[in-house]
């Protein structure tokens, strides 16, 4: 999960060039998105691992070391610098100094620490247990409070794959020294992962007093689209649990007043799906949901009358092409049609035919081809409603079904 979701598209190259920083003994890994060369660089649980299997060797062998090689899921081998060590009687600690390359990732630059130890800690809190190594979350890791993500109730944010590569790369270091029986305790913590935690979705998601030790690959991919949308996917996750029936998108939140006054919904409540309509629609319909109320500003929505799925304006834009053309259909004038083509904004392209007898059916065609994309990326399988206003709430263009949806929801959040 990202924790601070950005608007980005690109195209994609990827080359490998020398270097140093965090990979001594590897090359450098870097891709190419919209002409500039960006840095891949390590996720949370990739230095967690690092940061466990230094303090292990340490531990074994009695030597400190500056270094730590660690495996990432795919096998690939990388080396880590250690920036600190405490060593006690029968612990170590060492600490991993986050790189995140070129990713505007909150958590670039923070400390992942990791305490080893032959006798029990009682100061974290229990993930689990596998093969005598005990792994717990130290001050700084998030606690699950909520149902639906990858970490049980109560449990530290240390997500699955992230566990698994300590537990793998500790247990490495553990036959290194023959030491494959003997128990082991191991404690992350990120000494200020609470106040990072307030600049990630992790309050929303119901994960509280820290950050999560994140990965899935072990690096991160630079402006990655792929964790803004896994983010997305987290948070629909969280939301099937409290409710598996409706739920309540929208890209942002934006129009909050708007949504109140009208809706009677908070707006803050809602998935934020950002640019991403097509890959949250498909998501919500794996998950099982039975219906959608989707409700944005027409500046993005709009662009779904012409099945675009994503509203970044990288990758589309189409706003007044769109009311130009059903404006055309319905009756304007080419002079009414070139004066909407120059618009900036969609509040100012309807200000131009508000007055005029086909407004209105303009508005209704607009919403119709809305609704027919919806439909057609969700095959049918869920029912959605819609609701698109501008920013002088002048131009309100809603589905027949929206006002039902929007009070089931509202019933159901005074439920939750």
């Amino acid at each position: 999960m990202n924790p601070n979701p950005v608007d980005s598209g690109f195209s994609i190259a990827t080359l490998f060039i020398a270097g140093k920083a965090c990979r001594k003994d590897n090359m450098e890994k870097f891709t190419v998105k919209n002409g500039k060369k960006l840095k891949y660089g390590f996720t949370t649980g990739s230095c967690a691992a690092a940061a466990a299997a230094a303090a292990a060797a340490m531990l074994f062998s009695g030597e400190k070391v500056s270094e730590a090689e660690v495996i990432l899921p795919a096998g690939e081998k990388t080396t880590m610098q250690v920036s600190e060590i405490d060593i006690g009687k029968g612990t170590v600690c060492c600490t991993v100094i986050k790189d995140g390359g070129d990713d505007p990732d909150a958590t670039h630059g923070a400390e992942i620490k990791a305490c080893v130890s032959k006798d029990p800690i009682s100061s974290g809190t229990l993930a689990e247990t596998r093969d005598r190594i005990t792994l717990l979350g130290g001050c700084g890791i998030g606690i699950i409070t909520a149902k639906g993500l990858q970490c049980s109730v109560g449990e530290p944010a240390i997500n699955p794959v992230p566990r698994q590569m300590i537990f793998e790369n500790v247990q490495r270091i553990r036959r290194k020294y023959g030491k494959e029986k003997e128990p082991l305790y191991i404690e992350i913590s990120v000494p200020c992962g609470a106040e990072i935690a307030k600049k990630t979705y992790n309050p929303r998601l119901g994960i509280v007093g820290g950050i999560s030790i994140l990965g899935t690959t072990g690096i991160v991919d630079p402006m990655s689209e792929k964790a803004l949308v896994d983010t997305i996917k987290t948070v629909i996750d969280k939301q099937y649990q409290e409710n598996p029936k409706r739920i309540l998108i929208a890209p942002g939140n934006y129009g909050r007043e708007f949504c109140r006054e009208h809706l009677g919904l908070d707006i803050a409540k809602a998935v934020p799906i950002s640019n991403y309509i097509g890959e949250a629609l498909d998501y919500i319909k794996f998950k099982g949901f039975e219906e959608i109320l989707l409700v944005g500003h027409t500046g993005k929505l709009i662009k779904l009358a012409a099945g675009i799925m994503n509203t970044h304006s990288s990758y589309a834009d189409g706003r007044m092409e769109i009311i130009g053309m059903h404006s055309a259909v319905c009756g304007a004038d080419c002079d009414t049609v070139k004066a909407i083509a120059e618009c900036i904004t969609t509040d100012e392209a309807f200000a131009l035919i508000q007055e005029k007898n086909y407004y209105e059916e303009v508005k209704a065609r607009i919403l119709e081809k809305v609704l027919y994309h919806l439909h057609f990326r969700l095959k049918g399988q869920v029912k959605v409603e819609t609701v698109l206003f501008t920013t002088d709430r002048n131009h309100i263009m809603k589905s027949p079904g929206a006002d039902r949806l929007a009070e089931m929801i509202r019933k159901d959040m005074k439920q939750i």
